[in-house]
């Protein structure tokens, strides 16, 4: 979108928020960088120059307006809307790829050469990957600062800086303020805090990791029934839980494991992170916001379905649904063949046992969650015949188990999704209901298409829509490339849990 002039300059003279995340707004003569909603009176639109990255903005020199705060927009709806390698390349970055294995370790999940990947990165964005990350650092740093009261140095190495001075040199010149400086503005904002951060004095960190309150930021509108309905009411015992108003659940991460508490608000979602290791920050964030959905563009998904008679009343009714998903592939190809021609409490119930048997235990003071969801690896040790599973059911589950664990089938926020189709249409058991509801919640395509589903027929069938699945198939063309988010409009017509907001 940041070629066309034209339609930014537009966007950023009436602060439309819808495109924050889009693009970003650089300023020639004040060498400032705004997300389109910035407060501020518009520059002319001759002093306005467009950048499609934070990144791109800083690589050209420019630092992140103090009011808007663009390094806390929301994220493209592009990278969760296609399937190539720049949208796989994104993916990876949010997840801190390249601050864990570097350029060589990204290009190499990527199945393309480093090369290649910084080629087209730089292309599409106007910044390479090493760019991109710095600019994610920059933001955790930020954030750390701002809602704690570790030390710089500690702050330094959680947000994936390599030394000290690296992070003095970068958060000096992304922000035009020196970490300290940032520390001390930050009581100043109470009660107006941006998006992305709260006010100083809200996070309690402990010695070896710590709690920090943040806000997500969503593309208005959000409806949150659908959403937090659904992770609830398929929530595994001991794993997730609603409590207080929140959905919890604990995370596998990289250098620990933490528990998230996700409300929902107006405005934002409400996130409490409580983690063992301050590293795992960013990849938090990151799993937290793709389960939720937050970077969603709702313009788009609904005017699309609105174009369709039979699926407009039920948009106009509830706009905004997003599509649940997961902050973990693999666990859920796990759980969706528990949930296999099952109830949804019984699906969880095989859930629970499983977690029970194979989980890490975890302590978690402030609610009832014990476990993390067993991997893969844990999960390859399992004895099939301990399964309250048909015959068929445990083999299917077993040979996902053994393909996940040694690597034959990847799941991750890398993967391409037509191959990944290929890959889970090849194992036992795996029909096109399983294969597409792993694309749409695990995966995360948007056009991930469920017509044999029974809600879904039987939703098509009370609208007047087609109700075999070839034919309704043939219908859901005109609703590409939101099929998933369909799925969500037809679902929400059945009397189900799933469509409710917990009390």
């Amino acid at each position: 979108m940041h070629t066309d002039t034209e339609r930014c300059v537009r966007a950023v003279q009436s602060k439309d928020a819808r495109f924050d995340g889009w693009f970003f707004t650089a300023v020639v003569t004040t060498r400032i960088y705004c997300r389109p909603s910035c407060p501020v009176v518009p520059p002319k639109a001759e002093n306005m120059t467009f950048y499609p990255s934070a990144a791109a903005c800083q690589q050209a020199g420019f630092r992140a307006c103090k009011r808007c705060r663009p390094d806390s927009s929301p994220g493209s709806p592009e990278w969760n809307q296609r399937a190539d390698l720049v949208a796989r390349a994104m993916r990876l970055i949010d997840d801190g790829v390249v601050d864990r294995e570097g350029v060589p370790g990204l290009a190499d999940r990527l199945g393309y050469s480093t090369r290649q990947v910084e080629r087209q990165l730089l292309a599409e964005l106007g910044a390479g990957p090493l760019a991109l990350a710095r600019a994610q650092r920059a933001q955790t740093a930020r954030l750390l600062i701002e809602t704690s009261a570790l030390p710089m140095a500690e702050i330094a190495f959680a947000a994936g800086f390599s030394s000290i001075r690296t992070f003095n040199d970068t958060v000096r010149e992304v922000f035009a303020l020196a970490p300290g400086e940032l520390r001390a503005r930050a009581p100043k904002r109470r009660g107006a805090t941006p998006p992305g951060a709260v006010p100083s004095g809200t996070a309690s960190p402990g010695a070896a990791g710590g709690v920090l309150s943040l806000r997500l930021p969503f593309r208005a509108p959000l409806n949150p029934d659908n959403l937090f309905g659904h992770l609830v009411a398929t929530a595994v015992p001991g794993v997730e839980e609603w409590r207080d108003g929140a959905y919890r659940r604990t995370l596998s991460l990289p250098y620990g494991h933490g528990i998230v508490a996700l409300t929902p608000r107006p405005d934002h979602i409400g996130c409490r992170l409580a983690l063992t290791d301050l590293r795992d920050l960013t990849i938090a964030i990151s799993r937290c916001r793709r389960m939720l959905d937050l970077d969603a563009d709702p313009a788009a998904v609904d005017g699309q379905l609105r174009t369709d008679p039979l699926l407009a009343p039920l948009v106009d009714k509830a706009q905004g649904r997003r599509v649940p998903r997961t902050v973990d592939e693999a666990e859920f190809a796990v759980r969706a063949v528990l949930g296999q021609q099952v109830s949804t409490a019984a699906a969880r119930t095989h859930a629970a046992r499983l977690v029970t048997a194979h989980g890490t235990p975890v302590e978690d003071p402030e609610g009832g969650l014990t476990h993390l969801f067993p991997t893969p690896a844990q999960l390859a040790a399992l004895d099939p015949e301990s399964l309250a599973l048909p015959r068929s059911r445990r083999a299917t589950l077993t040979t996902l188990v053994s393909r996940l664990a040694d690597g034959g089938l990847r799941l991750g926020v890398e993967s391409d999704w037509d191959e990944a189709r290929a890959r889970l249409n090849e194992l036992p058991g795996f029909g096109p209901w399983t294969v597409e509801v792993i694309a749409m919640r695990a995966l995360g395509d948007p056009d991930a298409f469920l017509p044999s589903d029974l809600g879904v027929r039987r939703a098509a069938q009370g609208l007047g829509l087609p109700h075999t699945p070839a034919a309704l198939t043939a219908r859901a063309a005109a609703w590409r490339p939101w099929r998933a988010y369909a799925v969500q409009y037809l679902w929400a017509t059945d009397d189900h849990p799933i469509n409710y907001l917990p009390a």
